[in-house]
């Protein structure tokens, strides 16, 4: 089989309830609702992608950890883990989304440097659709990633006015599924304007073009859930999914039809 879906999500430890105490954080409801889908989807294997140190895979096992943000929480990918934490933030955020989609089924990640170029970005989600392929597994991308934290002049990096322009860009990519757009995003202009997502961004590129020659748009379908600075930070939930159908909607459909019998 191949790529059935993806979801993409920022990945603020502000996600987590117990990080943001009372403040109210719209795009967290945005966020379980995509990886809610995601999962509902039922495919065979969902990979995490996200901004690391380094480029490395994890398995199910691994362990993620909030402690540097003040609250004593720790995540696996998989239904248990063990171990010291050594996930990045945005695979952490990644693990605590599906441990609330109450995901239980066959689950890794991959860490990707910010210095990865557009073309080795590509090349991973090429891989990734490939050992699924292979293997005969669907496979789903959960896709962790902040637009610029430039927004504004309160944002984390102060206002850089180049920054509204980027994130409208890579909403628009994402919304009509344009694997063109994503894969000429700069390197030195994201890393400039503090936009962590471009890397992982480009693999879901790669993994598009990998599992869908020609135009995606023909057998795809984008919803753009979310699509927001409210911190100074481009937050953007977005899912995608094949328009031939998927399991889910196909039991759904039967459902329905046997009802009315």
């Amino acid at each position: 089989m191949t790529l059935v879906a993806a979801a993409v999500c920022p990945h603020p430890p502000l996600l987590v309830p117990q990080v943001a105490g009372v403040d109210p954080i719209e795009v967290r409801d945005h966020a379980s609702a995509a990886v809610a889908r995601l999962c509902a989807l039922a495919p065979d294997h969902i990979v995490v992608v996200g901004d690391d140190a380094a480029d490395a895979h994890y398995a199910g096992s691994a362990v993620g950890s909030l402690a540097g943000f003040g609250v004593d929480l720790s995540f696996s990918l998989g239904a248990s883990g063990t171990g010291p934490a050594v996930l990045p933030l945005s695979l952490t955020i990644g693990a605590w989304l599906l441990r609330e989609a109450g995901w239980a089924g066959r689950c890794s990640a991959r860490g990707v440097p910010a210095a990865t170029g557009p073309a080795a970005a590509a090349a991973i989600g090429a891989d990734l659709v490939a050992t699924a392929e292979a293997d005969g597994s669907r496979l789903a991308l959960l896709i962790m990633g902040d637009g610029s934290a430039r927004r504004t002049v309160k944002a984390p990096g102060s206002l850089d006015p180049r920054a509204a322009a980027y994130d409208a860009s890579v909403s628009a990519a994402l919304a009509t599924l344009d694997v063109t757009a994503l894969l000429a995003l700069d390197p030195a202009l994201a890393a400039d304007l503090l936009a962590p997502g471009r890397a992982s961004w480009q693999v879901l590129a790669g993994a598009l073009r990998r599992a869908t020659p020609g135009d995606p748009a023909r057998s795809w379908t984008s919803l753009v859930r979310y699509d927001d600075a409210p911190f100074g930070v481009g937050y953007l939930v977005v899912g995608w999914e094949r328009a031939d159908g998927t399991r889910a909607d196909r039991q759904e459909k039967r459902a329905t039809a046997q009802s009315g019998r």
